[in-house]
């Protein structure tokens, strides 16, 4: 374990993040089909949910069934060799493809990955620039979607490719609020 001594505090970092509660994403998605969700995080109307917020991704483009989304390669999401984490890198595949999936679904369905492939391409670093995903729909039907995306660094070159099959689920309406149930039963 180093000393206090041996801990080079000019070479620390130190990132502060801020996010919006995930109740609160949720509930501003209500009586939102999945197209005018994704619209509403793009014009700032609904916050991004937090890991997008943790990750710093932007989400840059929403049309039915495609989806593009950018991020900084971030040195807060590198390993100790200096290439981004493979789990930090498919976090964004992973993201833009159930949103394409997403930006099919009306008004009270929802999605969740069942499995995701990625395939690493080339090793991103800082020096790669901004990455841009782009997500798009294979093919979906009731109850199952299949999404694939692109990976590519600040220099347009491929950096992964990945898949996805995402569960189709309907959404569970929101609770009543206890105070106007309670106020509708007395009138």
């Amino acid at each position: 374990m180093p000393t206090d001594a041996a801990l080079d505090t000019a070479s620390s970092r130190r990132r502060v993040l801020e996010w919006s509660d995930r109740a609160l994403v949720a509930k501003a998605g209500q009586g939102l089909d999945g197209l005018a969700f994704l619209r509403a995080m793009m014009a700032g109307e609904v916050p991004p949910p937090p890991l997008i917020a943790l990750l710093g991704i932007d989400l840059v483009s929403a049309e039915p069934g495609r989806v593009t989304m950018r991020r900084g390669p971030g040195a807060y999401l590198c390993n100790p060799l200096g290439s981004v984490h493979g789990g930090a890198l498919a976090s964004l595949p992973d993201s833009v493809m159930g949103c394409a999936v997403h930006a099919t679904l009306p008004l009270g369905r929802g999605d969740t990955t069942l499995e995701i492939t990625v395939n690493d391409l080339r090793a991103v670093t800082a020096a790669s620039g901004s990455l841009t995903a782009v997500g798009e729909i294979v093919h979906a039907e009731r109850r199952q979607a299949v999404a694939e995306a692109r990976l590519s660094d600040g220099a347009g070159r491929p950096c992964a490719t990945a898949s996805t099959t995402c569960l189709l689920i309907d959404l569970q309406p929101p609770a009543p609020d206890p105070v106007v149930a309670a106020w509708t039963r007395v009138s």
